[in-house]
C-alpha cells in the first residue's frame, strides 16, 4: 500500500502550500480573484521551488509557442515531454501527478479515480471506483469501459506505434492481445487480465508484483477513448477530450500548431487537480527558433511549451538584463543529452569502436553546444540522472568531467577495434533542435582530430519515429550514431532506464532503445527490480544496469540537462513540475485577462 502513503503525504503538502481543492478546481466562486497570500512574486528561477505570480483569476488566452510540433496527440501515441505535459489539458487518468512545485508534484492523486485504489494483500489486484459525473466533451458519461478501452488501443502496435508499452509486458501475461482491432471480443474488450464488472469499477490483475504499476496508470495511454469516436490512427486528427479542454474543431493543423477551447461537459467539482483559468489556448508550431525567442521578450508569446531553453542571442540578452533574467528559470530538466551508438551500424557493433568515439569527443565543447553549465548543464558521466535514485554523480568510468578530449586513449580504442586510422560514419541529428545540431557539429570536429570522419544527416524531428526510432531505417541509412535526449517516463529508475536499454522495448517503429541493447543480465536486472518494494535495494540494481550500459560504451552523455526558458511577466501560477521537469501548463493563467 505504499502508494496510498505517497497520496496522503501529496494531499497534506497541498494543502500546506495553499493549493486546496477549491483552489486547483477553479470553482466559480474564484473568479476574477487574485491569489497572494502563497507562492512568490516574479524572481530568476523563482519557479523552481515556489508558485510565480498565484492567482485563480480566470480569462484570458494562453499563447503558447514550440519549435517542435507534437510527435502524436492520440494519447496512446505521444511520447515526447511537453505532448505529455499538454494532455493534462483533455486527458484524464485514474491517477494523475499532484498540481504543484518541487517533489510533492512527483505524489499521485486520484483523478477519475474517486479514491487510490485497494489493493489486495499479495499486491497483484488493483481495484479503482471511478467519480461519478464524469464525461466526454460531447457529453457521454466516462465509465470504466472507456478506460479499458483506452488501455487496450496501447496493445495495437502495428496501428498506434509511438508510446510507451510498459503495460502490454505489465497486463498481456501470455494471452497475445494485439488491441482492439484484431480484438474478436463482441465488445472488443478481451483483454482478460483488466475486468470491468460495472460502469464504475475497473480491476486490474496483475501476474507479479510491480513497484511502478500506478505510475504506469497515470501516462497518458492510460485514459479513456470513447470506442464510438475512435478511428485507429486517424484519432490523433481529433482525439475526444476528458479534461477541461477540448481540440477547437479542425485546429490541429500538423507543422502549424493546435487550438483547445474550453471543455462544457468538464465539471470542475470532480477535479481536483487542475485549474482550467485561460478561456483558450494557443500552441503555435515555428521552424525559426530565433524568432520564437524575440516574441517571448517582446511579450507576444507566454511559453515555449520545449521547454529545452532559449538560443544563444536571447541567453546572453536576459542573463545580461536583470528584470528579463527575473521572468527566466534555468531548471535541471531530469533529462540527459547524448550520443547513442547503433550496434547495427559497423563498425559500432565492436564496443571498442564505440570507446573510440567517447574518448575522442571533448566534453566541453559538447556542453559549450548546449548553452554552458548555465544553460545547458552539468557534464554527463553516466546514464542515470542525478534525480532517480541509484544515481553516482562520481561514477565516471571514460572520465569525462576532466573536461578534455582523451585522444591517446581514443587510438587506443581504434587500434583494439581494427581501425587504428579511423573510420566513416553518420550522425542523424533533428534539424529543428538548433542545441542538438550545434552538439552534433561539435562531436564531428573532436572526431575528425582521431581519424573518425562523421558525416551529419539532419532529419525533421516530427519524424524521430520513423527515423532513428526504426532499427531497419537507421540501419539502411548507415546512422552510427544519433543524437538524442531523454526524461524519466516516471521518476524511478526503471521509469528512466528501461525503455533505453531493455531488449524487450525495442520496437520496429517508436523505439527508443536507439543502440539496440540486447543484454539477458540487463533484462534480468529491470525484472528484479520491478518486484523490489525497498527503495533502497532497487536503486542499487538500478545503478547495476547503469553500470552495465556504460561498461558496453552504448551511449555517450553530453550533459545533465538544464535549461534556461522565459515565461512572459503576464503568467499567472507558473512553477517547474518534477514529473516533467519544466512548467506545469495546465496551471496557468494570465493577470491582464486578454
Amino acid at each position: 500500500m505504499s502508494r496510498k502513503t505517497r497520496a496522503i503525504a501529496a494531499a497534506g503538502v497541498a494543502l500546506a502550500l495553499g493549493l486546496t481543492t477549491a483552489a486547483c478546481g477553479g470553482s466559480k466562486s474564484d473568479d476574477n480573484k487574485s491569489d497572494s497570500s502563497s507562492g512568490s512574486k516574479a524572481a530568476y528561477n523563482a519557479a523552481i521551488t515556489s508558485v510565480v505570480n498565484p492567482s485563480t483569476a480566470k480569462g484570458g488566452t494562453l499563447n503558447l509557442w514550440s519549435a517542435q510540433d507534437a510527435d502524436f496527440w492520440d494519447p496512446a501515441r505521444g511520447y515526447y515531454a511537453f505532448v505529455w505535459n499538454l494532455n493534462r489539458l483533455y486527458t484524464r487518468k485514474l491517477v494523475d501527478y499532484a498540481s504543484a512545485p518541487e517533489k510533492a508534484g512527483l505524489a499521485l492523486q486520484p483523478d477519475l479515480a474517486s479514491a487510490m485504489p485497494e489493493i489486495s494483500a499479495d499486491k497483484l489486484t488493483y481495484t479503482f471506483k471511478l467519480k461519478s459525473g464524469i464525461k466526454f466533451d460531447d457529453g457521454t458519461a466516462i465509465t470504466s469501459k472507456d478506460i479499458k478501452y483506452g488501455i487496450e488501443r496501447i496493445f495495437a502496435q502495428d496501428v498506434l506505434p509511438g508510446g510507451p508499452v510498459y503495460l502490454i509486458d505489465i497486463l498481456d501475461q501470455g494471452q497475445g492481445y494485439k488491441g482492439p482491432y484484431k480484438d474478436t471480443d463482441p465488445n472488443k474488450l478481451g483483454l482478460k487480465t483488466v475486468e470491468t464488472p460495472d460502469d464504475s469499477t475497473i480491476v486490474f490483475h496483475l501476474k507479479k508484483a510491480q513497484s511502478d504499476f500506478l505510475y504506469l496508470l497515470a501516462m497518458p495511454g492510460a485514459g479513456p477513448v470513447p470506442q464510438k469516436r475512435d478511428k485507429g490512427a486517424q484519432y490523433n486528427a481529433s482525439p475526444a477530450s476528458s479534461g477541461p479542454y477540448m481540440f477547437k474543431e479542425g485546429s490541429i493543423q500538423p507543422g502549424k500548431g493546435a487550438t483547445w477551447v474550453r471543455n462544457p461537459n468538464w465539471d470542475a467539482s470532480t477535479d481536483t487537480i487542475r485549474k482550467a483559468l485561460p478561456d483558450q489556448i494557443n500552441l503555435t508550431v515555428t521552424t525559426n527558433a530565433e524568432d520564437m525567442d524575440s516574441r517571448l521578450i517582446a511579450g507576444t508569446a507566454d511559453l515555449d511549451v520545449g521547454q529545452t531553453g532559449v538560443q544563444a542571442a536571447a541567453r546572453t540578452k536576459i542573463l545580461q538584463d536583470p528584470t528579463l533574467k527575473a521572468n527566466a528559470d534555468t531548471p535541471t530538466t531530469g533529462f540527459l543529452r547524448y550520443a547513442a551508438l547503433s550496434t547495427n551500424v559497423a563498425p559500432f557493433d565492436n564496443v571498442e569502436c564505440r570507446k573510440a568515439v567517447i574518448y575522442a569527443a571533448d566534453p566541453t565543447s559538447l556542453q559549450t553546444a548546449r548553452g554552458g553549465p548555465i544553460a545547458g548543464g552539468d557534464i554527463g558521466t553516466s546514464m542515470l540522472p542525478p534525480n532517480i535514485a541509484g544515481s553516482d554523480t562520481k561514477y565516471d568510468p571514460f572520465n569525462r568531467l576532466q573536461g578534455k578530449p582523451q585522444a591517446e586513449e581514443a587510438k587506443k580504442a581504434l587500434a583494439a577495434c581494427g581501425k587504428p586510422t579511423g573510420f566513416d560514419t553518420k550522425i542523424a541529428v533533428r534539424n529543428n533542435k538548433p542545441a542538438e545540431v550545434k552538439t552534433a557539429e561539435a562531436l564531428q570536429a573532436a572526431l575528425k582530430q582521431v581519424g573518425i570522419n562523421a558525416q551529419i544527416e539532419q532529419y525533421d524531428g516530427g519524424n524521430i519515429s520513423s527515423v532513428i526510432g526504426a532499427p531497419d531505417n537507421v540501419k539502411a541509412k548507415g546512422y552510427g550514431i544519433e543524437i538524442a535526449g531523454w526524461g524519466a517516463d516516471y521518476p524511478t529508475g526503471s521509469g528512466y532506464l528501461q525503455p533505453l536499454a531493455d531488449s524487450r522495448f525495442i520496437l520496429k517503429n517508436g523505439n527508443y532503445n536507439l543502440p539496440l541493447i540486447k543484454d539477458p543480465s540487463i533484462d534480468a536486472l529491470f525484472d528484479q527490480a520491478a518486484g523490489e518494494t525497498d527503495a533502497t535495494k532497487a536503486a542499487d540494481i538500478y545503478s547495476q544496469i547503469n553500470h552495465k550500459i556504460m561498461e558496453g560504451a552504448y551511449y555517450m552523455p553530453f550533459v545533465v540537462d538544464k535549461a534556461l526558458n522565459y515565461r512572459n511577466p503576464r503568467l499567472t501560477n507558473v512553477y517547474i513540475h518534477d514529473a516533467f521537469g519544466m512548467v506545469d501548463f495546465q496551471a496557468l493563467g494570465t493577470s491582464d485577462g486578454k
